[in-house]
């Protein structure tokens, strides 16, 4: 690889960023966007052109290395002929065969590499109507830009409400639970603090066992084979009624966090169990990616690059948790509550602990003393012992639109990574 002048580039790779794009590991992000109208797709290119590339240098820029063999961005001119991409399929057939070739069409470009001597994004528009819309735009972008807070802050950015655009997309009180006792007795605080102190240790060291001796048992979504996320994928969605998961909580006293997760992991053991009942009793555990930002919401793009002044600052600020996917039994399978209600717990207890900030603290450690390239390994091989990856992003609460183009749904996952059984 040729070194780069100085003076030609600009800020450094972050850690996380040199991970997320090496030799062991390759993470892209994928957003999609559903439409209840037709895409225009001249109006893509210029809302491509004047909206989405000011947003972040990083869109039109490339990594490369330095003569301290460091990475960093360099920023280079963008051809959005390039990063555009518009499917061709047969002409005249029914939605059904649309929505399957949709389906393939996402699930090819999803293990698909990006080329590095490009900005490290593509956009899809797929001008064919499916089950689930008329037009649908794939935003493809590598996890090196930064993570999904910041990438769907960007990409939320662009859209406006469907039924006023003059005013700004709204989004639900977060009001995380105080972890501290606050206003109770010496006992309750001593008994807190030991807890918490316990919790730590204990969750902190079987993260590192987890992430090098305790492999999870091979089940339905876990196969244990090396080179998994080069198999093809398939990706799907469902969607909650938001007023089920709000019974659900008010009846169990839990959060919608909770509720949503442990649906998840439940769905996810029936499962496994459907396809191998002896599956319902393995040790299965679920890899929590979580923002470490102290922020709550989305800040403005400008708060995001104010690197000086934002809470949420751009870029890949994240770490991982580990959580036992709970087992099933006849009692479980029959009361669906009692499973979320015992996620509720897990969760709960984890948030008793500062594994979190310790993982992220080891890596760094690891990353100064044996390199960027060590710590990928080490979270690819973190991810492998696993079973699944999780995580989750909260949307607005009106309806979207992007320049008048209605949007029906939204959803996002990960690809690239090993995690795929």
């Amino acid at each position: 690889m040729e070194y780069e002048k100085e003076e030609q580039l600009q800020e450094p790779v972050s850690p996380i960023g040199q991970y997320f794009n090496s030799s062991s590991l390759c993470l892209y992000i994928i957003a999609v966007l559903e439409f209840e109208v037709s895409i225009d797709d001249l109006q893509a290119f210029t809302l491509l052109r004047d909206v989405f590339l000011p947003i972040s240098p990083r869109f039109s820029s490339i990594m490369v290395q330095d003569k301290n063999e460091d990475k960093r961005w360099k920023q280079v001119d963008v051809n959005l002929k390039d990063h555009v991409k518009k499917p061709i399929f047969s002409k005249g057939k029914k939605v059904e065969f649309y929505d399957k070739s949709f389906q393939d069409y996402l699930s090819t470009i999803a293990i698909e590499p990006l080329p590095q001597g490009k900005p490290l994004w593509e956009v899809h528009i797929v001008n064919y109507p499916t089950k689930n819309s008329l037009g649908t735009i794939i935003f493809k972008l590598h996890h090196a830009l930064g993570d999904g807070y910041s990438l769907m802050g960007a990409l939320l950015s662009c859209l406006q409400r469907a039924d006023d655009p003059s005013l700004p997309l709204s989004f639900p009180s977060l009001k995380p639970s105080k972890l501290e006792p606050y206003n109770k007795s010496f006992w309750r605080k001593f008994s807190w603090t030991m807890s918490s102190v316990f919790n730590t240790a204990s969750d902190f060291g079987w993260s590192v066992l987890k992430s090098s001796i305790i492999v999870d048992d091979k089940t339905p979504i876990r196969s244990g084979d090396e080179g998994a996320d080069f198999q093809p994928i398939s990706i799907s969605n469902i969607a909650f009624s938001i007023d089920h998961i709000k019974d659900i909580k008010s009846k169990l006293g839990v959060t919608m966090n909770d509720v949503v997760t442990g649906i998840v992991f439940y769905g996810t053991r029936l499962y496994m169990q459907e396809m191998d009942s002896k599956s319902k009793t393995s040790n299965s555990t679920a890899l929590v990616l979580l923002n470490t930002r102290n922020v709550e919401g989305y800040q403005s793009i400008d708060d995001m690059l104010n690197t000086k002044k934002s809470k949420g600052p751009w870029g890949n600020k994240l770490s991982f948790l580990h959580v036992p996917i709970p087992k099933l039994n006849e009692n479980r399978i029959s009361n669906p509550l009692e499973f979320i209600y015992d996620t509720h717990n897990i969760i709960n207890r984890k948030k008793q602990s500062l594994a979190v900030a310790l993982t992220g603290t080891l890596l760094d450690i690891e990353g100064k003393l044996r390199g960027q390239e060590a710590v990928a390994q080490h979270i690819r091989r973190t991810i492998t012992m696993s079973s699944t990856v999780v995580t989750n992003l909260v949307g607005p609460v009106q309806q979207m639109s992007l320049a008048n183009h209605p949007v029906k749904g939204l959803y996002f996952t990960l690809a690239g990574g090993p995690e795929v059984s």
